[in-house]
């Protein structure tokens, strides 16, 4: 199991316009491309999850996840906000990197904890939120992820 194989080009987004938590979470839920039903349900989720502990996990790297209805299969999304925004991490730090995880309530693969696992693998290399910050199109996160080989 690659973790580039979970990503796409389309639901990578190196700008993201949203200047707090919620606006964030929403931007990256849109991303996925769901109805507007389906994304309403969805950022309950993760609000909820979010309100039982952050996801910001420190360096800058925050991964809100969550297990939903509104999909049929694991689906991520990659969201970059040069000038960080208060997620309410673990180190109290900006968060710049946001890794969207979901998956379905019941999903025969199991691959939900297997990819939060190695998204939090990639964040601890020492040089991920350095190269992460110099990315200027999505098709060199996916070449990143591929380097990495996780």
């Amino acid at each position: 199991m690659e973790l580039r194989d979970f990503f796409s080009e389309d639901a990578i987004k190196l700008e993201l316009e949203g200047t707090t938590k919620d606006e964030i979470l929403k931007e990256l839920i849109g991303l996925l491309g769901l109805d507007d039903k389906s994304e309403g349900m969805l950022f309950k989720m993760l609000k909820r999850r979010e309100n039982l502990g952050s996801t910001g996990i420190g360096r800058g790297i925050a991964i809100p996840h969550c297990r939903s209805l509104v999909v049929s299969r694991l689906r991520v999304a990659f969201g970059r906000k040069s000038q960080g925004v208060d997620f309410k991490a673990i180190d109290d730090k900006p968060v710049f990197f946001f890794f969207l995880i979901v998956a379905p309530p019941l999903e025969v693969s199991n691959q939900y904890l297997p990819v939060l696992g190695k998204i939090a693998q990639f964040s601890k290399e020492p040089d991920i939120p350095e190269r992460l910050l110099k990315l200027t199109q999505p098709r060199e996160f996916m070449q990143l992820l591929e380097e990495k080989s996780l």
